[in-house]
């Protein structure tokens, strides 16, 4: 779980951030989550969505069509599929259950905080199960592609863990699963990233890129 202890919170302000990073890729991903959520509910506040607010006002993105979070989401997409090689599917999951979940405004705060429980589930889940596969160098990306995929396919079917206390977590986390309609892939290539970047920020000078 170490490598990911930093991954939820703001970083310490000893630790050096890097451009394009574990932090940033956080960031972004919060901010298109708060960008399709104002776009699909009308939201006008910029205040109610701190990310984005900061986002917005940092890269100075215009208002697209007057409505908030349009422009906001494209600019914030492009910016994760170009630093971080996310693919189109990975943000057509998020627009969906975002859709299909927050139909007014009292929904959000709900789903915000399922979505954060589900991937610290799954990231400490991963961290736990991989264990020494999460010290392959970051250049044997295949390696830690299969491991990840198989990791995760794990934690969504097998039934036989012996340690109670993470069939409790998977079972956490397929509960959540269910009620935010994340696929297999989406989770797998969540962890995936956030597997290569806690990697890259943790062995900057032996790690390839």
């Amino acid at each position: 779980m170490g490598i990911f202890s930093n991954l939820f919170g703001r970083k310490s302000a000893d630790t050096e951030q890097k451009v394009g990073g574990m932090e940033d890729f956080m960031t972004l991903i919060r901010v298109y989550f708060q960008a399709v959520i104002a776009s699909d509910l009308g939201i006008t506040n910029l205040n109610a969505l701190p990310d984005l607010r900061v986002f917005k006002v940092t890269l100075r993105v215009p208002t697209q069509g007057g409505k908030l979070g349009l422009g906001e989401k494209a600019r914030c997409k492009k910016m994760l599929k170009e630093l971080y090689e996310m693919d189109d599917d990975f943000f057509k999951e998020i627009d969906q259950s975002i859709r299909h979940r927050c139909k007014k405004i009292q929904d959000v705060q709900t789903y915000l905080l399922q979505f954060q429980t589900y991937v610290q589930d799954v990231m400490m889940l991963s961290g736990n199960l991989m264990k020494f596969k999460l010290r392959l160098p970051s250049f044997f990306k295949g390696a830690i592609r299969t491991a990840t995929e198989k990791t995760v396919h794990d934690i969504f079917t097998k039934n036989d863990y012996k340690d109670a206390s993470v069939l409790k977590t998977v079972a956490s986390v397929r509960e959540l699963d269910k009620r935010l309609g994340f696929s297999e892939k989406w989770t797998t290539d969540f962890v995936y990233r956030v597997v290569m970047l806690a990697k890259k920020e943790k062995q900057p000078q032996t790690d390839a890129k």
